[in-house]
């Protein structure tokens, strides 16, 4: 019986969830499945399946045979930030958080997603600070 419950406890923890990269409990796509170059280009659309690679462990889709070229000769440039987690909730909070393809910012030319709109406001009020604070948290895990 012990044997069963660490078991579960070892399925269920926090450690089991953490990831380079997020794509929510039952899907392995990342950024919920949207096409990360089609931020840069200031219009986020969803990606297809038809326009597929797989990157850091998870599904990434695109919305054209030459945004999926772009990524895969550069997929560092257009992956979001702190892999695609909530940016405010790395650095205000040092942990982890869905990001919300909805609420993104592109700093420097990197992309960062957020939670939801109130996170994302907060985010705007120091995102300089915030990105240094980021920076060294995720660079912790």
């Amino acid at each position: 019986m012990s044997r069963v419950l660490l078991l579960l406890a070892l399925l269920f923890s926090p450690l089991t969830f953490a990831a380079d990269v997020y794509t929510g409990f039952f899907s392995s796509k990342a950024v919920s499945g949207y096409d990360t170059v089609s931020f840069f280009d200031g219009t986020p659309v969803k990606g297809k399946s038809d326009f597929k690679t797989e990157y850091q462990g998870a599904d990434w889709l695109f919305s054209s045979q030459e945004n999926l070229d772009k990524f895969l000769a550069d997929p560092e440039k257009y992956a979001p930030q702190y892999g695609g987690y909530c940016a405010w909730a790395i650095a205000e909070k040092d942990d982890l958080a869905p990001g919300d393809p909805e609420f993104w910012t592109i700093v420097d030319n990197k992309l960062y997603l957020n939670y939801d709109d109130s996170v994302q406001k907060a985010w705007e009020k120091d995102i300089p600070g915030f990105i240094d604070l980021g920076d060294k948290n995720w660079a912790k895990r």
